[in-house]
């Protein structure tokens, strides 16, 4: 996130969870299966466990995931494996405190260790790890990481550091995306619009065109390939 903050969206632009839950099960109806509840960080989303329970009543989600950055993980584990919630990815990308600090500016890495621990516990497994590096996985902050993966029974995933601007982007280092050839994804912005590519700056509106047709306009038009994102940038749109 830029240190001076992003621009925030207004309330009626952001999708309800009733309207989430709604573009959810019409996706299921049209033959996903899979659903990962990203960000931002979806933990700071007020009644985020009844969004989960909301999505975990779907009939026909095979896998309900998310992604976390895992500081508020110690204190939501259990209650989001009670509504439903399958499994988490954690990102991590350095062991060390204070290397931490410094790229979250306030993260405490112990509050993220106790989260870990936490959705263990409550079954939300397996746990993946987020790793991010510069160029190879084997720099000493993801040895490290992956060290501690390997001690605690969980799985790591290695993301080259990507921009969407320039289109850098590559294949996780243990893990499907990136992978163009085989991607089946497809990603809803808080703000209702469907994006067939992280990497493109195609979008579909399901308040404008309609939830089944923004799908299929969607799928139609997914690229062969992903280029550039002018549109989005992380801080808004996710990883």
């Amino acid at each position: 996130m830029p240190e001076q903050g992003v621009e925030l969206m207004k309330h009626e632009e952001i999708l309800s969870f009733e309207e989430i839950t709604g573009i959810v099960k019409t996706g299921v109806e049209l033959g996903i299966d899979k659903v990962r509840i990203t960000g931002g960080e979806p933990l700071v989303r007020r009644g985020i466990v009844d969004l989960i329970g909301m999505l975990a009543s779907i009939e026909g989600i095979k896998d309900l995931a998310m992604t976390t950055n895992g500081v508020f993980l110690d204190k939501y584990a259990a209650p989001l494996a009670e509504a439903g919630l399958h499994r988490v990815n954690v990102s991590l990308d350095t062991l060390n405190p204070e290397k931490f600090r410094q790229i979250t500016r306030v993260g405490n890495i112990e509050t993220v260790l106790r989260g870990i621990e936490a959705a263990k516990a409550a079954g939300l497994t397996p746990v993946k790890i987020n790793c991010v590096i510069k160029k190879s996985p084997l720099e000493e902050d993801a040895q490290t990481v992956a060290a501690y993966c390997k001690e605690n029974g969980l799985k790591v995933r290695f993301i080259k550091e990507m921009d969407l601007e320039y289109g850098i982007f590559s294949k996780v280092i243990g893990g499907e995306g990136g992978h163009c050839a085989v991607c089946n994804r497809l990603r809803l912005t808080a703000n209702g619009k469907i994006k067939p590519c992280l990497f493109s700056d195609l979008e579909f509106d399901v308040r404008k065109l309609g939830i089944k047709e923004a799908y299929l306009q969607a799928v139609g038009q997914k690229p062969r390939s992903g280029t550039e994102n002018k549109v989005n940038k992380f801080s808004n749109i996710g990883g």
